[in-house]
């Protein structure tokens, strides 16, 4: 990663866009790969589309998702604490002793979520975080006092942490890398094929789609304005090698070893077959995953959407997911961007990926 991209990555994933809010966060990947796109399309919730090659025929679509999951004020007690509802699959055990930033008109407002002390709690009174007890605590006496800081039931929270390396740079750590890693490897892939000043003869849509989190929303709306032929989706997968997971429940995935290829209903046989190829022609090392049913991300919204489109899901392995303290290795991250470059660069014009039925 070159220092033009480390400093993307950093500025993109330091910045809070969380679900349905994610408008900041689009403005800085806009600024990033405008220079390397001819053009871009924004729908009603803040889905954006970079474009090379607007108006060929044939439609390619490379995707992330841009939110990240969050807390909304839900309620103001009269002494002035704050108790919250998720936006999105916010962990509510992880929450206690977190320092919060909560989104007004006036700007950020710090905040903790607070915990009673070990001292006070015994066998008998060990309470656990749950939804209904977690509570941010901002300085205030009183709900006035709160309410005078600009707070209301509404206002969007999140994590207080920011983008870090772990074993000389081995590691990328953060919260939010579910998926704004992807929008970064995207992002990368348009600046490849602008500096090796290859020509594609498709339109390519380079997507950054909002409210993954929520269910698929963003993808949903996009996929029926784009209509397109053919689409790769980036997004994270479980590392089943870090503590407490099962592996004949949650398949054997690890970071370090390469993107995942999932096998679904949702995804497109040929689409995956080529991107098996095309890894295994270019010594790309990657790993299989199966999904029962739904792959559970935006895949799903791209193949079902219009008359169907092929689809498929290029994963990232991920440790610690929905934490603050996400966790990808960074040569998958380059696999990756090398794995959606070698497509694009490869795929042929008007290509049909229909099964062959006689």
């Amino acid at each position: 990663m070159d220092k033009i991209a480390e400093d993307f990555l950093f500025k993109y994933l330091n910045n809070a866009a969380p679900t349905g809010f994610e408008t900041s966060g689009q403005k800085l990947w806009l600024e990033y790969i405008k220079p390397y796109t001819d053009e871009f399309i924004q729908d009603n919730y803040g889905t954006v589309a970079a474009i090379i090659n607007k108006d060929a025929p044939y439609k390619v679509v490379i995707e992330a998702h841009a939110d990240e999951i969050s807390w909304f004020v839900n309620y103001i007690s009269d002494d002035g604490y704050i108790y919250v509802v998720r936006n999105g699959g916010s962990d509510h055990q992880i929450a206690p002793s977190k320092r919060v930033n909560i989104h007004t008109d006036k700007g950020i407002v710090k905040g903790i979520f607070g915990w009673p002390a070990i001292h006070v709690r015994n066998k008998e009174n060990d309470i656990k975080p749950e939804l209904k007890n977690i509570f941010i605590d901002v300085g205030a006496d009183n709900k006035e006092e709160v309410e005078k800081m600009g707070i209301h039931v509404g206002c969007v929270i999140t994590f207080d942490d920011e983008l870090m390396y772990l074993k000389d740079k081995d590691y990328i750590v953060g919260r939010a890398l579910d998926n704004r890693i992807g929008g970064f490897m995207i992002a990368e892939v348009a600046r490849k094929i602008h500096e090796n000043k290859e020509k594609i003869p498709f339109a390519l849509y380079i997507v950054n789609s909002v409210q993954e989190e929520v269910g698929l929303k963003g993808a949903e709306m996009i996929a029926h304005q784009i209509k397109p032929d053919v689409a790769v989706i980036t997004d994270v997968c479980h590392d089943t090698h870090s503590p407490l997971y099962n592996k004949i429940e949650s398949g054997d995935q690890k970071s370090g070893k390469g993107p995942v290829l999932t096998y679904g209903p949702a995804v497109q046989n040929n689409l995956l077959k080529m991107l098996i190829e095309l890894a295994e022609k270019e010594n790309i090392p990657f790993q299989r995953s199966a999904a029962s049913r739904a792959t559970g991300t935006d895949t799903d919204a791209f193949a079902y959407s219009n008359e169907g489109v092929p689809s498929a899901l290029v994963s990232l392995p991920l440790k610690y997911m929905h934490t603050t303290v996400e966790m990808v290795h960074s040569k998958d991250v380059q696999s990756v961007i090398d794995l959606l470059h070698l497509f694009v660069v490869n795929l042929k014009d008007k290509h049909n990926f229909k099964y062959k039925l006689s």
